[in-house]
């Protein structure tokens, strides 16, 4: 157990360290802002969008290693895929960092976000997981108001 925690962090600490997808995107048909007022945290989602399909997301902002990591994992996991799709993927990504029914094997289905399984055990850190998700949703719905945590 000791080793796929180690494995996780190192995930986590290197997505913080190289973040993907990690500028801002010109002619973006969507964008949202989101902050975590709790500690900081402030990610801006840029969506390119065709016929429904995310075709390109990226982000820019700043906060923890578990923000900036969780933000860079969720645009590596979106391309491709539709509205609907980008939607269902946030509300199992939801289930599995807060739903204390959700076990970590479940993680396995969502990929390399599944590293963020353990944020469930640290409830301050769970919206440091999820704002970019927030702010994604805010990005999907068309929202001119700020995504938060809270």
């Amino acid at each position: 157990m000791s080793e796929l925690l180690d494995l996780y962090q190192e995930v986590i600490l290197d997505h913080r360290k190289r973040p993907r997808n990690f500028h801002s995107m010109e002619n973006a048909d969507f964008q949202a802002d989101g902050h975590n007022p709790l500690c900081g945290d402030r990610v801006t989602v840029f969506l390119k969008m065709h016929n429904g399909i995310i075709e390109d997301v990226s982000f820019q902002g700043e906060g923890c290693a578990i923000s900036i990591a969780s933000a860079s994992l969720m645009t590596e996991s979106l391309k491709g895929k539709s509205s609907q799709e980008a939607e269902g993927l946030f509300g199992k990504f939801h289930d599995l960092v807060t739903d204390e029914s959700t076990h970590r094997e479940e993680g396995l289905s969502l990929g390399k976000l599944g590293v963020l399984a353990g944020v469930k055990a640290f409830p301050m850190r769970v919206k440091c997981a999820t704002l970019a998700w927030h702010t994604l949703h805010a990005a999907l719905a068309h929202e001119n108001k700020m995504a938060t945590t809270e």
